[in-house]
């Protein structure tokens, strides 16, 4: 782990594309600005693990009416019924 130390107004930059600053230092608290690309998503930690914890219940779960699921093919493929 890379570990350094900024002030008010200083930044860190990741590669071209990611620049994290510091915003503002109240009590035991932290504020950060993160620029980063639209298609990268940024998370706080707690709801990230909740995304990761959803995702893994979702993939769990079997389909509820899978019994429609040929017809459907049938009538994207082209196929008549």
């Amino acid at each position: 782990m890379l570990v350094l130390a900024r002030k008010i107004g200083e930044a860190i930059a990741i590669q071209d594309d990611i620049k994290i600053k510091v915003l503002e230092i109240k009590g035991g608290q932290v504020k950060l600005g993160i620029e980063a690309p639209k298609h990268l998503a940024v998370h706080r930690e707690e709801i990230y693990q909740q995304i990761l914890e959803e995702n893994r219940k979702a993939a769990m779960e079997a389909p509820q009416d899978i019994g429609s699921l040929p017809q459907g093919l049938k009538i994207f493929s082209g196929e008549k019924e």
